[in-house]
């Protein structure tokens, strides 16, 4: 609840967004050396290198949600200013990014189907401009090639076919890496981009690749995201409405195959002994994604069973078949939390040309920042 004192109301927003630049900045340090605040030998140094991190992706998350917030002051619908959401795992110590993004509050109804697209649209076009911006200069300003022997020292042996012994076929012992999408990237000098392996300790490069990821996961066609705002603007309620829940159902369905991925065992097919009893649990949380995308129990249990016997299904016709179980988090949120239906404003007429024309642009944004997997944990070494 906002209190009636501006000055109280502000003093939150600028409370939240610089403990989140505090968050972030230790995030992006974390990232580049690997060094945690509780650990033996953490020097200000550590910290103050995170702003090359912090600083480019709060720049993107402000520009997000001022382009949501100035576009809705010229609809004239009342609307916070943003709402920074700092989260930081360094603690434990675990890696983590120092945030959750930021949000802004709509403080009275949206009156026309214009207004909720012009917010909608807002955020990721100004965001996806952000994004290009920071990877740009990110790529324009690589360090020098041996740059990753100061964060890898034990690389250095190996030279510049470090990244065959540290995590190719030259690997000898096992061993897991995190890894930020496998996309192809387009730099000046070839030379100096980093591995997929190691493009967490390039802050910049680090910052723009969340900044693709967070545009790619507002303009999902999904009820009230941007991309929700955007598809009943082109669309239409009833188009809206189909589409939204056929995109959370796809979503969910993709994102289970990553939790039952059957082992091949002398070309026979069986699955894994524990999935027996996680079974049920999975199917319960089936129904949970489903709670508010169907109104009876009878749908939602039908449409559970269905997304369930049609992911065995596809594994068994398709062997080598993989999900990414990392989407089921967003899935939860969307259909328990957040759901898939969109309010029906008083006016609801359709879009002029040059909006229907944005509108499309911005879904083309989300095909090319979306990754099926953006953040993966892989096996190395035999």
């Amino acid at each position: 609840m906002e209190s009636n004192n501006p000055w109280k109301t502000y003093g939150i927003h600028i409370g939240l967004f610089i403990v989140s630049l505090l968050t972030t900045t230790l995030a992006g340090g974390e990232w580049m050396f690997g060094s945690y605040l509780i650990m033996e030998g953490y020097q200000w140094s550590d910290f103050t290198a995170g702003f090359a991190f912090s600083i480019p992706f709060l720049s993107f998350l402000s520009l997000h949600e001022f382009g949501h917030y100035f576009v809705a002051r010229l609809n004239q619908v009342k609307t916070s200013l943003p709402y920074y959401l700092p989260f930081w795992l360094g603690f434990l110590p675990a890696p983590s990014i120092g945030s959750f993004g930021a949000v802004i509050k709509i403080k009275e109804q949206i009156r026309s189907r214009q207004a909720y697209f012009d917010i909608g649209i807002a955020g990721p076009i100004a965001g996806f401009v952000a994004a290009l911006v920071i990877l740009f200069y990110g790529f324009t300003h690589l360090p020098a090639a041996d740059y990753i022997f100061e964060i890898h020292p034990e690389y250095q042996e190996y030279g510049v076919d470090y990244h065959e012994y540290a995590y190719g076929s030259l690997r000898e012992e096992q061993g897991m890496a995190f890894v930020l999408g496998s996309n192809e990237y387009v730099a000046p000098d070839p030379s100096l981009v980093p591995n997929v392996y190691e493009i967490a300790h390039y802050p910049w490069l680090l910052a723009g690749f969340l900044a693709l990821l967070f545009t790619a996961l507002n303009l999902l066609p999904i009820g009230q995201l941007d991309g929700g705002h955007v598809i009943y603007g082109l669309l239409g309620p009833k188009w809206h409405g189909r589409l939204s829940v056929f995109f959370l159902i796809l979503l969910t369905f993709y994102s289970g195959l990553g939790m039952i991925t059957p082992a091949h065992l002398s070309g026979v097919i069986q699955f894994n002994p524990d999935m027996w009893w996680q079974a049920p649990l999975y199917f319960w949380f089936l129904t949970i994604v489903l709670y508010k995308v169907f109104p009876s129990n009878q749908l939602r249990l039908m449409w559970a069973l269905a997304i369930f016997v049609g992911q065995i299904l596809l594994l068994l016709l398709f062997k080598d078949i993989t999900g990414y179980s990392g989407w089921l988090v967003y899935a939860v949120l969307l259909g328990r939390v957040m759901g898939v239906h969109h309010p029906h404003p008083p006016v609801d007429k359709s879009l002029d040309f040059n909006r229907k024309v944005l509108g499309w642009f911005a879904l083309l944004i989300f095909i090319l920042c979306f990754s099926p997997a953006p953040l993966e944990m892989v096996a190395l070494g035999d």
